[in-house]
């Protein structure tokens, strides 16, 4: 298993991006927009039509689980993020 490194000074869309590309077959596909208002952060991740499934993962665990570690990571800015799976 090989082990990742994420600077803790970067942004949650920096971290959303590092774990889908090790998700996806096609890391240079991955891309994440961010749409800020408030208190509230609205993360839009958009990766190739064959990948949407290793990211939504069986029954949206995998899904899931970046919900859970985004929020986690937001809550250290005192904000609220939503991650958005675009097709």
């Amino acid at each position: 298993m090989q082990t990742v490194q994420v600077e803790t000074t970067g942004s949650v869309r920096d971290l959303v991006t590092v774990i889908a590309q090790r998700l996806v077959d096609n890391p240079d596909s991955v891309s994440v927009g961010e749409v800020s208002s408030g208190q509230t952060m609205v993360l839009e991740l958009r990766v190739a039509k064959t990948d949407i499934g290793k990211i939504i993962g069986r029954q949206g665990r995998t899904a899931q689980a970046l919900r859970t570690i985004i929020n986690a990571a937001s809550a250290r800015d005192k904000k609220r993020a939503v991650l958005e799976i675009m097709e």
